[in-house]
């Protein structure tokens, strides 16, 4: 039995849920989201919750339940709240900015990055050494930072580069004379 699974979604308040076939669709205050299930599980919404049961005992059918289930709560918490990832660049000269649709970042190549930002997602920066990804779908949020990281991750000698906040960098010792 999925103990994630058993527990039924709860729709927050402004958030209403509509269910064609195995799709479900989630409107809230900040955008529509949907999800298209397998058949292995049967989904049921029952007043102000959404309901995922297994059609059956397979191996994959227990694991669809507890899936299917995670994947309702984010899009319920993706139009009501939305995802948020902070990232911070340390490095001397390292730095970012938002222009437009591009965020601009110099981190010690000889030309600065420019980084297409996809529909979606928004990203800020306040400082220029913080950056801040948010939108409703957390896998594309997630997605985003990652690439955003790719262009320069941390190094462990001296810990330059672009780092989730709150991530910590293993630290080596450098050449001893």
């Amino acid at each position: 039995m999925s103990r994630i699974g058993k527990k039924p979604v709860p729709l927050a308040k402004g958030v209403t849920a509509s269910l064609s076939g195995q799709t479900i669709e989630v409107k809230g205050p900040k955008g529509t989201r949907s999800f298209t299930a397998t058949d292995d599980v049967t989904i049921a919404i029952e007043g102000e919750e959404v309901k995922v049961t297994p059609r059956g005992l397979s191996k994959r059918a227990r694991q669809q339940w507890g899936m299917t289930r995670s994947m309702i709560e984010n899009l319920v918490t993706g139009v009501t709240t939305g995802f948020k990832k902070e990232m911070e660049i340390s490095g001397v000269g390292y730095r970012a900015a938002v222009q437009g649709n591009v965020l601009k970042l110099s981190l010690g190549f000889s030309h600065e990055v420019n980084f297409e930002v996809p529909k979606g997602v928004t990203v800020t920066s306040a400082k220029p050494t913080e950056i801040t990804v948010e939108g409703i779908d957390e896998q594309q949020v997630g997605q985003v930072a990652a690439n955003i990281r790719e262009w320069r991750r941390p190094e462990p000698y001296k810990g330059k580069g672009i780092r989730y906040k709150g991530e910590f960098i293993f630290r080596k010792e450098g050449k001893k004379k």
